[in-house]
């Protein structure tokens, strides 16, 4: 008789968890689907407008003003202050994420893309999913935690075309050290699901080929990780930067109208002076290296201080593809100074210095084999890790926990 009853208390426990983990994986589909929807939207519009800012170059004569514009959109919805920090306290149930910056960010985003401002998108991506996940929690009974992070990693996968890296950095980045488990199912239904209607609305995912891999030795291991170790301290470096020009500009600038139009000028005259390769995201310059295995040597560094004005200026957008220039360019230089071919070396530099900027070891050498492939795994996997150590416990986000 107890047997019997056990057994059946067994099956209904059973059932139960069956029943939730449909509901929850159902629930991550919708929003992947919502997320590839507008993942798709965001990633063509970001596109158009950086076509029309490379084939009219007067356009960067207008960043003050469309930074204007972009700080008048923020002050009229009342979201001043709102960005990726609001993302990660919401995936840890500590805020919510107000719908209004969906088209908010949205627009924002085109605006530092079409005038130049030197910002990615991921940023952007980050903050639309949390608010798709936001609208799809008030119909669903589902932890709201969870949610935000399906709709990171849906919209992170709709743009990037990194679907396994989006849903590893969903779960790794709000608190370093922690991979949230839960997450891990529902957050990677979402991220497919966004990726493949990115990719039927021909978005089309970023791959990289870097050519000669060399063979594993301890020779190769130790010049990777030379390599590497500068990477990470240039992505202390960067983010020590970044928050240091946000509190200086907020400091010397208290209006942000103020400080976003002073800072487009700075932009625009840097712009004349050093050329446009270093305006939006850069993607244009990296997939250049990876075809040519050539950049200037100063690149790496002429990236960070438009990044930094950029981002301190109160532009929208993201840090990520800024970071992926930045990486690439660097281990693009360091590599043939040390005997490694320079297609490798600008992959090293990618994944180490997106390792070392969001504190997530994992996400960046996950996303390595969907970027790069699979060869020279051991390779990316030790330079996530070293890059990260080097790095410490800084990153680009304030509330990342750590």
């Amino acid at each position: 008789m107890k047997s019997a009853l056990f057994e059946k208390k067994t099956i209904d426990i059973q059932r139960k968890r069956i029943t939730v983990a449909f509901v929850w994986v159902a629930s991550a589909a919708v929003i992947g689907l919502l997320c590839g929807l507008i993942g798709a939207a965001f990633a063509k519009s970001i596109g158009f407008v950086t076509y029309l800012r490379e084939s009219n170059s007067f356009l960067i004569w207008l960043l003050p003003l469309g930074g204007l514009a972009s700080a008048g959109i923020y002050k009229l919805t009342k979201t001043e202050g709102i960005g990726t920090d609001r993302v990660l306290e919401s995936e840890r149930g500590e805020a919510k994420v107000p719908l209004v910056l969906l088209p908010v960010i949205f627009v924002a985003s085109c605006i530092t893309h079409l005038f130049g401002g030197s910002a990615g998108k991921e940023g952007a991506a980050l903050q639309l999913g949390a608010a798709i996940a936001r609208i799809v929690s008030r119909f669903s009974k589902i932890d709201s935690r969870v949610l935000t992070a399906c709709g990171m990693a849906g919209l992170f996968s709709a743009v990037f075309g990194t679907p396994v890296g989006a849903c590893v950095f969903a779960a790794e980045v709000a608190i370093v050290g922690r991979v949230s488990v839960r997450s891990i199912l529902p957050a990677f239904t979402s991220s497919i699901v966004a990726h493949i209607i990115s990719v039927a609305l021909d978005v089309a995912p970023e791959r990289f080929v870097m050519g000669l891999v060399p063979d594993f030795g301890v020779g190769v291991l130790c010049r990777v990780l030379a390599v590497t170790a500068a990477v990470g301290f240039a992505s202390f470096v960067f983010c020590n930067l970044l928050h240091g020009g946000e509190h200086l500009f907020q400091k010397i600038f208290k209006n942000p109208f103020v400080r976003i139009a002073v800072g487009g000028c700075v932009l625009v005259v840097l712009t004349l002076i050093f050329g446009m390769d270093y305006n939006g995201g850069g993607m244009t310059v990296i997939e250049r290296i990876f075809d040519e295995y050539y950049v200037r040597p100063e690149a790496f560094l002429l990236k960070i201080i438009f990044t930094v004005i950029t981002v301190a200026a109160g532009y929208k957008g993201g840090e990520i593809v800024p970071s992926f220039f930045i990486g690439a360019s660097l281990g693009a230089v360091l590599s043939p100074i040390i005997g490694l071919p320079v297609g490798f070396g600008a992959a090293l530099g990618m994944t180490a210095f997106f390792s070392g900027v969001t504190n997530c070891p994992l996400a960046a050498a996950v996303m390595s084999v969907e970027l790069f492939g699979e060869k020279g795994f051991v390779f990316f996997f030790a330079a996530s890790l070293v890059a990260k150590a080097v790095s410490g416990k800084i990153s680009l986000y304030h509330k990342q926990i750590v």
